[in-house]
C-alpha cells in the first residue's frame, strides 16, 4: 500500500504566516514495499497529485502541537466508556477545555496509558484540507512517537521552516515533547536549538538528528560550545527513520474526530459509469412510462368503445360495471329465452355425460344422484362402482367438458369453454 508521509510545521508557525502565504512542509512517497519513491518541501496545497495517488496519507504532527500524558486508567474503562472518561482524566493536565482538544489513548505499560492530546480546530483544518485534496484514509500521529529511540540516550530531531524551528524529543518509549524557537538571528539559529535542547534534558546523552544541509553548521556551532558537544551527538536527518517509526505507532489522532476521517471510497474513477448507469436508468424508466401511457389510453379507447356498444344494444340499462361479462350474460338469457341450451346448463351437461359413458362400453351409468349447482354437474355413483375415469375424460373432452374426482364415488362435469 502506498503511503504519503506529510511532517508539518507546528500550529504556532502556521498562524504567524502572512495571509496567502502557503504552508509549506516536509513530505516523502513511499512504495508498498517500504522503499522511498519521492522526497522534498513543498506547499501543502500543492501536495494534490502524490496525496490523490497514495492509497494512505500520514501526518506526522508537529511534537509541539501534541501533548503527551501518562496517565492511570481503570481497566474495566475501555471502547465508549473509555472515550467519555477521558476529558475528566486528563482536565487538571492540559490548559485547554477538553472539548476543544482531541483526546486519544493508546496501550495499556505498566499499568498506565499513553495519552495523546491535540487541538481540534487545527487537527480538523487538516483534515477537510486533505480530503479536498483528494485523501482516502488519512492518519495523524505524535512526531515525538515516531522518532526512533535508542537505549538510554535521548533523541531529538530539529525541522527548520524559515525561521521557525521546531524541536522534537523523545524522551522515553512512551514519552517525547516538542518545542517552538524562533532565533534572535539566523547565524545563531544552530547554537539556540542546541543550547535549548540540552536545557530541557540538563543530564542525558543527546543524539541530534538536524537536516542534511544543515548539518555543517550544527558541527560548526557544536565546536565552539565544548560544553554542548560532550553531550550531544550529531547526526543527518533521513526519512526512512521516520517512516521506520511511523508504522510502529498505535496513537492515530484522526480516530478522535470519529466517522469524517476514516477511510472514504475514492468516488472519481466511477464517476462517469454511475453518471452513464443513470442516465440508462432514467432513459428505461422513461421509456416504460411511455409506454404504459400508450397502453392506458388504448384500454381507455376500447372500454369507452364496449361501453358505447353496450348502450347502443341494450339502451334500458343503465348501470354498466362490466360490458363484456354483461353482454355475455345477456347472450346466455336471450339463448335461454329463445329455447337454446346453454353448454353448462344441467341438460346438456347430463346427457353428455350419458353419451360419453354409453362410448366407453359400461352399460348404463350406475349413478346414485344428480346435483347442479354453479354450472357444475354433480355426480354421486352407487356405492362399489367405479368410474373408467380415463376413456370418460377423452370422451368428455371431445365434447368440450371437462371431468374432476374430488373424492371416491364422486364426479364432477363442468364445461371447458
Amino acid at each position: 500500500m502506498s503511503t504519503l508521509y506529510i511532517r508539518l510545521p507546528s500550529h504556532v508557525a502556521a498562524e504567524g504566516l502572512q495571509p496567502g502565504m502557503p504552508l509549506y512542509c516536509h513530505f516523502a512517497s513511499v512504495s508498498g514495499g517500504g522503499s522511498i519513491e519521492r522526497e522534498g518541501v513543498a506547499a501543502l496545497s500543492e501536495l494534490g497529485e502524490p496525496v490523490k495517488k497514495a492509497q494512505r496519507v500520514v501526518l506526522l504532527l508537529a511534537a509541539s502541537d501534541v501533548t503527551l500524558l501518562r496517565v492511570k486508567v481503570p481497566t474495566t474503562l475501555t471502547g465508549a466508556r473509555l472515550k467519555a472518561a477521558l476529558p475528566n482524566l486528563v482536565e487538571d493536565q492540559v490548559m485547554s477545555e477538553p472539548s476543544e482538544c482531541v483526546i486519544v489513548a493508546g496501550e495499556v505499560r505498566d499499568g498506565m496509558r499513553t495519552v495523546a492530546v491535540v487541538g481540534r480546530a487545527w487537527l480538523q483544518l487538516l483534515s477537510r484540507t486533505l480530503v479536498a485534496l483528494g485523501a482516502r484514509h488519512i492518519s495523524a500521529l505524535p512526531a515525538q512517537l515516531c522518532l526512533p529511540h535508542q537505549g538510554d540516550a535521548v533523541d531529538a530531531a530539529i525541522a527548520e521552516h524559515g525561521t521557525d524551528i521546531d524541536v522534537t524529543i523523545r524522551l522515553a518509549q512512551q514519552d517525547g515533547i516538542g518545542l517552538s524557537i524562533v532565533a534572535d538571528q539566523p547565524e545563531s539559529a544552530a547554537f539556540e536549538a542546541m543550547q535549548t535542547i540540552a536545557a530541557v534534558v540538563p543530564n542525558a546523552k543527546i543524539a541530534l538528528y538536524v537536516p542534511q544541509s544543515r548539518l555543517r553548521d550544527y558541527e560548526e556551532s557544536l565546536r565552539i560550545a565544548p560544553v554542548l558537544s560532550d553531550r550531544i551527538t550529531l547526526h543527518a536527518d533521513r526519512w526512512q527513520r521516520w517512516v521506520e517509526g511511523s508504522s510502529r505507532g498505535t496513537l492515530d489522532l484522526m480516530t478522535g474526530l470519529g466517522a469524517a476521517a476514516g477511510p472514504t471510497f475514492n468516488w472519481r474513477p466511477w464517476r462517469l459509469p454511475i453518471v452513464l448507469a443513470v442516465i440508462i436508468l432514467l432513459m428505461h424508466i422513461i421509456g416504460l412510462n411511455v409506454d404504459w401511457l400508450r397502453l392506458k389510453r388504448e384500454a381507455e379507447a376500447l372500454r369507452a368503445g364496449m361501453v358505447q356498444t353496450y348502450r347502443a344494444t341494450f339502451p334500458k340499462d343503465t348501470v354498466i360495471v362490466d360490458p363484456l361479462a354483461q353482454l355475455r350474460q345477456k347472450l346466455a338469457g336471450a339463448q335461454r329465452d329463445s329455447g337454446q341450451i346453454a353448454p353448462d346448463d344441467f341438460v346438456a351437461l347430463a346427457a353428455a355425460f350419458n353419451e360419453a359413458w354409453a362410448s366407453t362400453g359400461q352399460g348404463t351409468p350406475p349413478v346414485a344422484r344428480l346435483e347442479y349447482r354453479d354450472r357444475t354437474l354433480n355426480i354421486r355413483l352407487k356405492p362399489g362402482s367405479n368410474a373408467p375415469l380415463e376413456p370418460l375424460t377423452s370422451a368428455l373432452a371431445a365434447r368440450n367438458l371437462s371431468v374432476s374426482q374430488p373424492e371416491n364415488g364422486i364426479l364432477q362435469i363442468r364445461s371447458a369453454k
